[in-house]
């Protein structure tokens, strides 16, 4: 018998708008998380809960984290990602968009979330959590699945 290592499944939600200068999204300025604090991110993320789908926890992190419902969610793409060269964690992102919701986004989570700012998609904050930055990059470009972390990832599969 082989061991097995566990795939850690994340959702992922971009808010997009349209500004004077063009497509926007909201991202939230990440404190005292653990992890990448002091960068932007997606202004909901979370992990996918045992028996939860990924459509479901991007509306449940919206909720949580935004205080907004109602997400018309577009799936955009998947990300297989690792920070090491052992498969020991091994993540899979489930990123989405939406353009319509209900409620105004605030920050529910102030001890988590410093701050949420709409930016301009083609003009990104440079200190952008990377894997999103990878993602943020590919929306709307067709891209289904996209790598990070993998040395030996095939050509044109979004290695970082």
């Amino acid at each position: 018998m082989t061991d097995r290592f566990v795939v850690v499944p994340a959702a992922y939600v971009y808010l997009l708008r349209e500004g004077p200068a063009g497509v926007e999204v909201l991202l939230q300025l990440r404190q005292n998380t653990g992890y990448m604090d002091g960068r932007w991110a997606a202004a909901a993320a979370g992990h996918v809960e045992r028996g939860e789908t990924a459509y479901d926890a991007a509306r449940r992190e919206a909720r949580e984290e935004l205080g907004i419902d109602d997400l018309d969610l577009v799936f955009e793409l998947t990300m297989q990602r690792t920070r090491h060269a052992d498969p020991i964690d091994e993540r899979v992102d489930f990123f989405f968009s939406a353009r319509g919701w209900a409620g105004d986004p605030r920050i529910v989570e102030p001890a988590k979330c410093a701050e949420l700012r709409w930016w301009r998609l083609d003009d990104l904050p440079v200190r952008v959590v990377p894997h999103e930055a990878r993602a943020l990059a590919s929306l709307g470009t067709g891209a289904a699945y996209l790598t990070y972390g993998f040395e030996n990832a095939p050509a044109g599969r979004g290695q970082e």
